[in-house]
């Protein structure tokens, strides 16, 4: 077998050696058979005529020979290559079209490849065993709503920690938006907030120094030490191996920088790589004194390792009995006589680290999936127009094809060679799809990993070899039809007809794969019109505020400690200085943001009610006398806060309109009273109803919200921290920077303004109708011309078949109005075909989309209408040139060329 194989390999990378030797071996064994005929008698001449009759074929034999040592097939391949490079190098135009058309497939799949690779199917890297290593979720119901969150308290991680034997790695991280250096070069960057143990889980090292330690995490002030990442260490420290030792002001605390983790390492985030990671113990000491014993803060994902012989049904059943204990140690802990464990279902399970992959999945992914499909449709339709242009171009190579059959090329060798040239023309299309993938990716990973980050496609082996197999794939489904259809040629009919094959041919397949074209041209379109009415319903859709006006701005003490009357005349300060802005005409204090930060107190005790809590969600709002008007809120009936709903006037509140309709059905909700809290606090007296307003889920049930004045919300729970809405004039996005300037004065020591447009803060709620439009847009409209274009070629194709058929047509009296509507009529039926097909796909696959869509009918028949004749329309300008041109047609040279 050895020897087998040196030969084999010899051959392959010796070749005009094992040639040369070849040749001299026939030589030898001729000149042998000569010699013995010549001593029988023969002239030498004859001896050696009769040598070679009994050897046999020479060249044959080296074919055998070359055959046997595996080199035989290697030299079919490469000599159709170069036949193949010839043939498409023949026909420039041609060529170009198919590389660009299966270019534009391969590249749409390439890109989303890389993007749904990322978010379903990739580990984070460096990560040691991932099909064992999971984020920990939990699970109960609370005021009558089930509810699933991954974010734990830390005293409840050890919990789970010490309480379970299934794993042996537990750790929890946070990733935080944090203010990083200080003076002017201070920034908000992304940083890690994890435990020691985190770094367990990877098998990366830092470049220099070390990982923090588990004495440096240790509870309940840890030590501040940070370890920052690659692109900060180069960006800020020019990659100096001097930075270990120096300090980092980050968030509250200045840091001792030990270690410089490595190129790519970024956790296990969806987030762009953080400036450092530091202690979890570090951060939490500097923000809460009793985060590592009691309850209540929920700021951390945990992620735990299975060992190897635990199955996930064990870990999740010790999870679950850990977590109960941890729910009744926290009643037990409070005080309290809440729901148990038990009655709120309360359970802990692992799931997949990805949270594209997990129960927090957000409708981005979902999204993401389907145009993942859209793109393989995009794929299909350039396969279909590929294979349309090379079946046509079989036809015209009838005569070619026909001659070589004839002369003995065996019709599988025939098969080879074509399927060959195919090969090359998908190798083709791959690397320009590789270059569409790298210039168009970034656009997609903007749209939906916007802060991710994305090995570029030339560089990530994965998305090459996924090009690598749409190629293959491609390759046969374009070139096998065109292969087999040519090599099952009538010969002799062929040679025989001569110039006369010029005939139109009509193709089953060929119409088959036009009509596909067009079908799934339809539906992609469908879904594109679907999903931008689905984005202008959610734009038009009234939040209860205006959001392109308005401004949010918080202060960030950065622990800056100020006693309360310098707070409170810090926030005025810093109001004044919102409202003196030019362009403001409003400001006012709030303690929550929609979709950003909430409030909630609980639903308030009504008499006369038993518990509210059953009717949903309600949230608690507190703001200044102008914060209505700030918001453009609008107040339906009652009165605003004024200021005289001060901390020694009658508590008063105002109450959403869906609240005051449901907690008092049929009356009046104005002068109706209720309560916080217990029962010894203050009845406050509704003096308003205000419009519904969304702050949590753009798609969800109205909300139940109720308002306090500031000053009343700070008697009773504390002065609310400096977070400002403020209206201005214009475009909320032109005003944030110059309101953070010009508020950052009045900040004192190393505190500083977060000043940010509220639309920044709802257009993520906006963002999985944003990319299914956007993609189906482009995707349909990339698929639309792909059928033009192959509905332009087959039409093209037809006339060029048919010159004879019209010339006659025209020989006989036919005008230009009669050819022109018998070209276009072709591609009419073919674009109402399309319709027919694509229709009925659209409305199968209707359901399934209607859940993506927002307030619009996944068989809106507007959407279908439009686009079907979009489709008609582009239908005949595609067959009008051909038609146009079939008129030119000389009848009298039509006839001569017969």
């Amino acid at each position: 077998m050895f020897a087998d194989l040196r030969l084999r390999l010899r051959a392959l990378f010796q070749r005009a050696q094992m040639e040369q030797e070849l040749e001299n071996e026939l030589r030898f064994h001729l000149d042998r058979e000569t010699e013995k005929h010549v001593r029988a008698g023969m002239s030498l001449a004859d001896a050696r005529r009769r040598a070679r009759l009994e050897f046999g074929g020479v060249e044959r034999i080296k074919d055998d020979v070359r055959d046997a040592r595996g080199v035989g097939a290697l030299d079919r391949v490469t000599q159709d290559l170069r036949y193949a490079a010839r043939m498409l190098r023949a026909r420039p135009g041609f060529t170009a079209a198919i590389v660009l058309t299966l270019g534009l497939g391969i590249g749409a799949n390439a890109a989303m490849f890389g993007i749904i690779d990322r978010l379903l199917f990739r580990a984070p890297k460096y990560l040691i065993a991932p099909e064992r290593v999971h984020r920990v979720f939990v699970s109960y119901i609370w005021d009558a709503q089930p509810r699933t969150e991954r974010s734990i308290e830390y005293v409840r991680y050890t919990n789970l920690s010490a309480w379970t034997n299934a794993f042996d790695v537990t750790a929890v991280a946070a990733y935080r938006n944090l203010a990083v250096g200080t003076g002017d070069a201070a920034r908000e960057m992304p940083v890690a907030v994890t435990s020691a143990s985190f770094f367990d889980l990877f098998s990366a090292h830092p470049v220099i120094g070390r990982w923090f330690s588990r004495e440096e995490d240790k509870p309940p002030m840890g030590t501040t030490v940070a370890v920052i990442s690659y692109p900060y260490w180069q960006l800020t420290y020019a990659g100096s191996p001097n930075v270990l030792g120096r300090t980092l002001q980050i968030d509250r605390r200045i840091y001792t920088i030990v270690g410089v983790a490595p190129p790519g390492f970024v956790g296990i985030t969806d987030q762009s790589s953080p400036a450092a990671f530091i202690p979890a113990s570090a951060f939490a000491g500097s923000r809460n004194a009793n985060y590592d014993h009691e309850y209540g803060w929920s700021w951390l994902d945990m992620f735990a390792r299975r060992k190897e012989t635990v199955p996930v049904t064990a870990a999740n059943a010790e999870l679950s009995t850990a977590y109960a204990r941890t729910w009744d140690s926290e009643r037990e802990a409070s005080g309290s006589s809440g729901v148990t464990s038990r009655d709120a279902q309360a359970r802990a399970f692992a799931a997949p680290v990805q949270l594209s992959r997990g129960p927090d999945a957000g409708p981005e992914s979902k999204v993401a999936s389907w145009v993942m499909a859209v793109a393989a449709i995009v794929l299909l339709i350039a396969c279909a127009n590929v294979a349309n242009l090379l079946l046509a171009r079989a036809v015209a190579r009838r005569r070619e094809i026909a001659l070589r059959l004839a002369l003995g090329v065996t019709r599988w060798r025939l098969i080879q060679q074509l399927l060959t040239e195919t090969m090359l023309l998908a190798a083709l299309g791959a690397i320009a799809g590789v270059a569409f993938a790298q210039w168009g990716g970034a656009a997609l990973r903007t749209l939906i990993l916007r802060d991710a980050e994305v090995s570029p496609v030339v560089q990530d082996p994965r998305t090459l070899l996924f090009v690598a197999g749409a190629a293959l794939i491609v390759a046969v489904l374009t070139g096998l039809a065109p292969a087999l259809q040519a090599a099952q040629a009538d010969v002799a009919g062929t040679l025989k007809a001569g110039a006369r094959e010029g005939t139109y041919h009509r193709s089953r397949l060929r119409t088959a794969l036009l009509l596909f074209q067009g079908a799934f041209s339809l539906v992609l379109l469908v879904g594109a019109g679907l999903f931008m009415r689905s984005l202008a319903n959610v734009r038009a859709e009234r939040l209860g505020y205006d959001v392109d006006a308005v401004v949010y701005a918080e202060g960030v003490d950065r622990g800056v400690n100020l006693t309360d009357a310098a707070a409170r005349a810090l926030i005025q300060r810093l109001q004044d200085a919102a409202r003196s802005t030019p362009g403001v005409t409003s400001a006012s204090l709030t303690i929550s943001v929609p979709f950003w930060s909430s409030e909630g107190r609980g639903a308030p005790k009504v008499p006369g009610r038993d518990s509210l809590s059953r009717l949903g969600r309600f949230m608690l709002q507190a703001g200044s006398p102008s914060y209505f008007e700030t918001l453009g809120t609008r107040i339906l009936r009652g009165r605003s806060f004024t200021e005289s709903d001060n901390e020694r006037a009658p508590p008063v509140a105002l109450v959403s309109e869906t609240m005051a309709r449901v907690v008092w059905p049929g009356q009046d909700a104005l002068g109706k009273v209720m309560r916080i809290g217990t029962d010894t606090m203050p009845y406050m007296t509704v003096i308003g109803v205000v419009e519904d307003i969304r702050s949590r889920d753009i798609r969800g049930d109205r909300e139940f919200t109720y308002y306090m004045p500031i000053a009343q919300y700070n008697a009773r729970y504390g002065d609310a921290r400096p977070a400002f809405f403020i209206r201005t004039s214009g475009n909320a996005a032109d005003f944030a920077p110059v309101l953070q300037r010009r508020m950052q004065r009045e900040m004192p020591g190393a505190s500083y303004i977060r000043a940010m447009p509220l639309r920044s803060l709802v257009a993520p709620q906006e963002q999985s109708w944003q990319f299914g439009a956007t993609m189906f847009v482009a995707f349909g409209g990339l698929a639309l011309v792909l059928a033009a274009i192959g509905l332009y070629s087959v039409v093209t194709y037809a006339v060029a078949q048919r010159v004879h058929e019209l010339g006659v047509r025209i020989a006989l009296g036919a005008d230009v109005g009669d050819v022109v509507r018998l070209v276009l009529r072709q591609g009419v039926l073919f674009a109402l075909g399309g319709i027919a097909i694509g229709s009925a796909i659209a409305i199968v696959a209707a359901r399934a989309v209607q859940p993506l869509l927002y307030r619009e009918s996944a068989y809106d028949i507007v959407v279908y209408g439009a686009v079907a004749a979009l489709l008609l329309t582009v239908a005949v300008i595609a067959t009008l040139r051909p038609a146009l041109w079939a008129t030119r047609v000389n009848p009298t040279e039509a006839l001569r060329s017969d």
